[in-house]
């Protein structure tokens, strides 16, 4: 068996924001993957969450949010490259383990243990994992998703790797991302200090106009395309919106506490906006379920209240910074 770290899912301890009481346990499989990943490496993931002050609604969904593979480099000395497959998939991970190289790789959640109850063998959920080792001989791998790390083997192995089906079967080679660890050695204050200046950059990337004016046009016209259709399209809806923005803002005050706690001042109207965002995000999903599910008019001003709050976080943010 190949390993990078030497880890156990019994005893692991995820990082306090898998951990904590949050709005939203779950972000998206990229970020939750890496929050887990650097904290198995001993760096804490928040210095590099800036990228969450940066989304915007993208006409169909909000932006799929995620670490800047730049600010990955800059801050932890990690290199992130797309790795080609052009053989067996597990031969490639085998390789990189081996390296020392953590293996960024879509996988099938219908053959992942750890999603049981959600998407454990009843559907098929592309999802990102991170894995740390690999046996291809015992069919074994160690791997970080979602909010911890886990194991799979045996006929889990063998699914989640295509193994029993023919060349010939047609599926394209997913999507793979190596990790080259460098890991600078830099102090704490210049952690602090480079992480302050993405949040800088980050703010000149900030949508002009307020995302949720114009995702409230749109979603006006989408809650009634929602009143019919079948259960499993609105949590796909929620998902690319709700989910999306509800768990995004919440991070963004994760990542201004961290800031603050270090030494930055006047954080603390975008801090309650931005939790403001995320709390009222989350009993709005709610709502909109059984408004769903009922067929009931659903108050849309809600989302009003959440454009002010982004515009005064935003206000604030780029009076201090700007």
């Amino acid at each position: 068996m190949y390993s990078i770290l030497d880890l156990n899912p019994d005893t692991y301890q995820p990082h306090k924001l898998h951990t904590q009481e949050r709005d939203w346990a779950e972000t998206n499989c990229y970020v939750d993957v890496w929050i887990e990943q650097l904290h198995a490496l001993g760096m804490d993931p928040i210095p590099a969450m800036a990228f969450s002050l940066g989304i915007d609604f993208e006409g169909d969904q909000w932006t799929f949010f995620k670490f800047s593979l730049a600010d990955l480099y800059n801050l932890y000395g990690i290199e992130v490259q797309e790795l080609v497959v052009w053989k067996d998939l597990t031969l490639h991970i085998e390789e990189q383990v081996k390296l020392g190289r953590p293996v960024l790789v879509e996988l099938d959640s219908m053959y992942l243990p750890d999603t049981a109850g959600t998407a454990y063998q009843t559907k098929h959920v592309k999802t990102t994992v991170s894995v740390n080792e690999i046996d291809i001989e015992k069919q074994h791998m160690g791997y970080f998703h979602a909010q911890g790390y886990y194991h799979l083997s045996g006929e889990d192995f063998k699914a989640v790797f295509r193994l029993e089906e023919p060349a010939s079967s047609g599926h394209l080679a997913p999507y793979v991302e190596i990790a080259k660890l460098h890991t600078p050695q830099i102090s704490h204050d210049e952690l602090v200090a480079r992480s302050k200046l993405t949040l800088i950059e980050q703010l000149k990337r900030t949508p002009k106009k307020n995302p949720f004016i114009l995702f409230k046009n749109r979603f006006e016209s989408d809650f009634e395309w929602l009143l019919k259709q079948e259960i499993d399209i609105f949590h796909e809806y929620a998902f690319v919106t709700f989910r999306q923005f509800g768990a995004c803002f919440e991070i963004a005050a994760n990542y201004l506490e961290w800031l603050k706690a270090n030494g930055e001042t006047e954080l603390d109207t975008a801090i309650e906006e931005f939790r403001a965002i995320s709390e009222t995000t989350k009993v709005y999903q709610f709502q909109l379920a059984r408004s769903v599910s009922r067929g009931k008019p659903l108050d849309f001003s809600v989302i009003d209240k959440l454009g002010q709050s982004w515009e005064k976080a935003f206000q604030s943010l780029n009076n201090s910074y700007n």
